[in-house]
This record gives C-alpha cells, structure tokens and sequence, in this order.
C-alpha cells in the first residue's frame, strides 16, 4: 500500500525536544541587514540585466562566518533564522522589479503620476505578507508529508551547507573577498572611471551589426551561477539580434521610416536599430515564452493544485504531532493579517484598487502561491514560471479593468498594482517554501520561521521602495544602464491590451521566434531574454558560464574536490554580485547629491578629463577580475586539498 506520509519516520538534525537558540536579537538584526542588502542588490541587478540569484546560501554561510568565527556562538537554528529574513529581500525585489518601474516610466513619458515611496513600501509589503499568508497553511501538507517526495532542491542545499557549518568561517570569507573585490572594481570603472564598464565595437563591413561586453563582476557572477548551458542559451538569442535581425534590417531598411521610429534606418547606429525595433522582437520573444511556460506547466499546475487542497483536507487521518519543530503560526494572526493587507490595499487613497482589484488578488494569489510552493518543490525556484504567472494575470487584470472601464493611467497603474502584488506572492511563496524545507531537515521552529519571513518582508520592503526611488532618480528606468527588461515587457503588455498602438508586426516576429525555439526543444526564455537584451549582457555572462565549464571538465582527485572548489566559485561569485549592487546603489546617491554645480559623481569622474584605459583597458581588467574568481576557488590552498594537473 501506498505510503501517504513519506516523511512520518523522518527525524531532524536538531531533535524536537532540545532547545537551541534561534530566534535571537542577534539573528533577527543579522537576518534584517542581510535582507536589506540582498534585497537591494537583487534589485540593481535585475533592473540591470534582468534576472536575481538567491541569497539563502550566501546568507546562511555569511551567517555561520559571523556567530561562529566574531562572536564564538555556535547555533545551527541561529543561523538559519538569519537566512530565513536574509532571503526575504530576493523575493521582494524578483516581484517588485518585474511590474513597478513600468509606472516609472509612465510618468517620464508624460502619463500619471509617480507613486510615492510609502505607496511602493506597502504595495510590496503587502504582497510579501500574502505569500506567507498563503504559505504558513501548506507547510504540514507540502514540507512535512510529502518528504522524500518533493525534493526541494535549493532548500534542501542550504540545509546541507548548514549541517556542514564547520567549513562556514573559510566559507563566509570566500564572500565577502567576492563582495569586497567587486566593490572596488565596481567604483574604478562606475565611479571614477578609469574604464569603460561597457566595451563596445561597431562592424563597419557588416552594417547593422555589433559586439561589446558590459565588464562587470555582477555579470560574471551571474554566468558562473546559472553555468554555460543557460548563458550559451543568452548568447545565442544575443547573436540572433546583433548579427542576423539588425544587419538584415539596414541591409532591407534603406532610407525607409518605420514605426515605431522616425528617423531612417540608414541613418541609425547599432543601438537606434536595437532600441527601435529589437527590443520589440525580443519582447514578444519573452512573452510568449512566458506564456508557454505556463501553458506546458498547466498539467502539473491543476494536479498540484488538487493536491494541495487534498493535503490540506488531511484526508488520510495523520494527526501531527505539535511539538516545536511542527508549530504554525495560528491561523487567527494568519487571518489577522490578511484582514489588515485588504484594508491597506482598498482604503489607502494613493494605492489605486478597489475590492474588485483585491479580490482577483486573492484569487490568483492564492492559486499561484500554492502552484509556486508545490513546483519549487519538484522543479527548483529557477524554473518556476513566475514571468509566465505575470504575464497572465497583467492580461487578465487589465481586460477586466478594461470592459468595467478603468482605463487610461488610472487603468494601467492598477494593472501593474496588481501584477506586483501578486508576482511577489508567487516569489515569496516558493522561496519561503525552500526555507521553510531547509527548516525542517535542520530541526528549526516553522512559526519562528514565519514571524522571520515577516520581518523580513517588512524590513526588505522599505528598503527595495527606497532603492527604486534611489536608482530612477539617478538613470531613469528604460536607460541604458537600467533597461528593466521584465517590467519594459509588462508596460508593453499593458498599453497593448488599454491602447493597442504596439507594433504588433515586430512583436509578433518575436512570438514566432519563440515558437520555432520551442519547436527545435530549446529552452525558450533564457534564449529570448538574450535577443530582447543588448548583447553586451550576454557575452559576459557567458565568459563566467565557460569558467565554471572548465572547473565541470577538469580533472580532480575526487568528486569532493570538485564540488568544494564550484561551491567556493558559486560563493566568491555571490559575493560579486552583492558587492556590485551595494556600490551601484552608492553611486546613484553620488548621481543626485549635488555638489560644486554638478553632482558628487561628476566630480570624481576622471573620464571627463579625458583620463581613460578605453575598451581594450576594459577587457583587461575584466580579464583580471576573472583571475580572481579562480584565485578564491581553484587556486585557494587554503580551504582545498590539491586538484589533478593531468587535465
């Protein structure tokens, strides 16, 4: 007979009946920077290249450096409380910056109104708090009877890194020489300027197209993280753009004007045919990818939808044991909060929704945090269709504002009210779900876990509202150094359905590209994210893809050879990324405070003075910064034993 509890006999690291510290004020301050900073990291750099990395191990392992190596605690839950808040902060800035820079770029356009930094703050508090809400009722049916059976993958990672905290000092200073490192190339090459960040050529023989490299460690990291199959998937999309589309629409285009542009194809560069009619192409590409996604995951999302709600029945008579390690929040300070967040969103007068809005909330919320809970479980958070969840529920909204007519600025800011809500209930769902997961195997306290997801949400919330604020007033979403790619897509989706005055030729070329794509079996999102952005994104990401390929067909001594020295290049690249955000972020305060006439970021641009190593110094030291993610790996004596030289 079948088993219908497979994680009845399951015993947790930490025993039920032992009490260890975990919900401590060290953990709640450490776990609240660490969201705060993630969070906004997360941000920059999915406004950047559009895409965010999880933080669940960085934090847990910055964690175990701080409580073990600074203040000689020793305290697995402890830890792991701090990277329960400490990821909050991904999953609020993966929704926030999905949808809310759109109404950004409203406002520069001359429509509406921008919204104001508390609007932003409770719009992704509130969706924060939904998916907990929505989550903390699923833990005993998803985490705890069907162990053994979803997996869990990131979850079940960051319990083992955990459990394996003896290494977590050597660990934690692989991320901050990361974090450090990228800090300071990040200041020479954005701040002061030594050199480009962007290295880019033109092909005068082969009008139209182009090639160039943002050399950032962000990117880097990202290319070392997702590995080469995913970054070659970018290039290709890249290369798709930049050497067939552009160069056949110079060599077709002629002295014609087409819309969306005014101004002659003869008479455009590289970047006036990308921005003029690629970014379309590529953003059809992105939805219909989205969109398919969602369509192929709708078999598993109905059954695990059923599943869910027959778990949550208890059907087969399993009476959990309520001890401390299967402790939830009460479901009447579940409902509590719920209450609250509905009057926040009906009754706040600058949050432009009414109860029609807050119902198709939580209706789709609450179907989409079960479908995410249950597919990270079985698939893991990157491939859970968030863009996809998106993309349909900003369609659906807005046809439906639409026929009871809301429409116009008022229309499409509700519209992307909504999305934003409900994309980060989808994102903090799953993500809770794998902390909740790493919870389990360790032996954590779920309801201490929630109220840490709370503070997190809160805390992370604040802080991501006061970052888009930050990065619009210094570049303006839709810039070249924000392109916002994933909310640039919901604005067209937006204005498609309210105005209809796209260039639906354009975006439809894309949706067929998507289709052939998906037609030859290829992975279709991480090939059209790579046509809609400049192709400048790709071939860095791909330079990190191929560094962790050559650390994948390298030769060791043993497996666990293999494996520390990739974990110490997923951890220094981490570090990288969160180095990079936290500067980027210093810098847009550099761009708005003022100072002799001009800002402080003009005056300690040196390029200005026509100090510069140019492109060629720009790949240089991008060349040098890869040395260091293999000197804090492969070369790192300290932490690895010696690997095999017979590759």
């Amino acid at each position: 007979m079948e088993n219908k509890n497979p994680g009845s006999g399951f015993k947790p690291y930490v025993p039920a009946d032992k009490i260890m510290p975990e919900f401590t004020a060290t953990s709640i301050i450490m776990g609240i920077l660490l969201a705060v900073v993630f969070g906004a990291a997360n941000a920059y750099l999915g406004l950047r290249v559009g895409m965010t990395v999880s933080a669940s191990i960085p934090a847990a392992v910055i964690s175990m450096g701080v409580i073990r190596l600074i203040m000689k605690k020793d305290s697995i839950l402890e830890n792991n409380m701090v990277q329960t808040i400490g990821s909050a902060g991904e999953s609020l800035a993966a929704g926030a910056i999905f949808t809310l820079p759109a109404v950004f770029m409203w406002v520069a356009e001359g429509t509406g109104t921008a919204p104001n930094f508390l609007t932003i703050a409770l719009v992704c508090i509130s969706g924060g708090l939904l998916g907990v809400v929505f989550m903390v009722p699923l833990r005993s049916a998803l985490i705890v009877k069907e162990h053994g059976v979803l997996p869990y993958p990131e979850g079940t990672a960051c319990a083992e890194v955990l459990m394996a905290g003896e290494e977590g000092g050597t660990a934690a200073s692989t991320v901050f020489w990361g974090l450090g490192i990228a800090a300071i190339y990040k200041f020479i090459a954005d701040g002061i300027k030594l050199f480009p960040s962007e290295a880019d050529w033109a092909f005068k023989k082969y009008d139209g197209s182009g090639i160039g490299m943002d050399v950032l460690p962000a990117l880097a990291g990202v290319g070392f993280i997702c590995g080469p199959v995913i970054s070659s998937y970018m290039l290709a999309g890249g290369v798709t753009a930049w050497f067939i589309i552009m160069p056949m629409i110079k060599a077709f285009g002629g002295n014609m004007v087409m819309f969306p542009s005014t101004v002659p194809i003869s008479e455009m560069d590289t970047w006036a045919i990308w921005s003029s009619y690629v970014r379309y192409i590529g953003a059809g590409a992105v939805a219909a990818g989205g969109i398919m996604s969602l369509i192929k995951s709708l078999p598993i999302i109905i059954r695990t939808f059923r599943e869910s709600m027959g778990s949550l029945r208890n059907k087969d008579g399993v009476v959990l044991d309520l001890n401390r390690t299967n402790k939830d929040l009460d479901m009447k300070w579940l409902g509590l909060i719920l209450l609250i967040v509905l009057a926040i969103l009906i009754f706040v007068p600058s949050i432009p929704m009414s109860f029609g809005s807050a119902i198709i909330i939580i209706i789709f919320g609450f179907f989409f945090a079960t479908v995410s809970s249950r597919m990270v479980g079985l698939v893991g958070s990157s491939n859970n269709p968030v863009s996809g969840m998106a993309i349909a529920t900003l369609l659906i909204a807005t046809i439906l504002l639409k026929a009871t007519g809301t429409t116009g600025p008022s229309g499409m800011v509700t519209a992307i009210m909504i999305g934003t809500v409900i994309c980060i209930i989808a994102a903090m769902a799953g993500d809770m779900s794998q902390d909740l997961k790493t919870g389990y195997i360790v032996g954590a306290t779920p309801y201490r876990q929630q109220i840490g997801e709370i503070i997190g949400t809160i805390s992370s919330g604040l802080a991501i509202a006061g970052v888009l604020y930050l990065l619009n007033a210094a570049w303006g979403y839709g810039s070249k150094e924000l392109p916002a790619p994933q909310a640039s897509l919901m604005k067209m989706v937006i204005e498609g359905v309210m105005n209809a005055n796209l260039p639906w030729t354009l975006v439809f070329v894309g949706v067929f590209f998507a289709v052939i794509i998906e037609i030859l079996g290829i992975p279709v999102l991480p090939v059209a994210i790579g046509l809609y952005l400049p192709i400048h994104l790709s071939t860095p990401l791909m330079v990190g893809g191929l560094v962790k390929l050559w650390f994948e067909k390298r030769s060791f001594k043993n497996e666990q050879d293999r494996n520390n020295v990739i974990t110490s290049g997923v951890l220094y690249s981490s570090g990288m990324i969160a180095g990079e955000g936290i500067v980027g972020i210093l810098l847009a305060l550099f761009a708005i405070i003022p100072v002799q006439g001009g800002t402080v970021g003009t005056v300690i641009d040196i390029s200005a003075k026509g100090i510069s190593f140019g492109n060629i110094g720009a790949l240089i030291c991008f060349a040098i910064l890869v040395l260091t993610l293999l000197k804090w790996s492969i070369w790192n004596k300290k932490v690895y034993t010696t690997y095999d030289e017979a590759a």
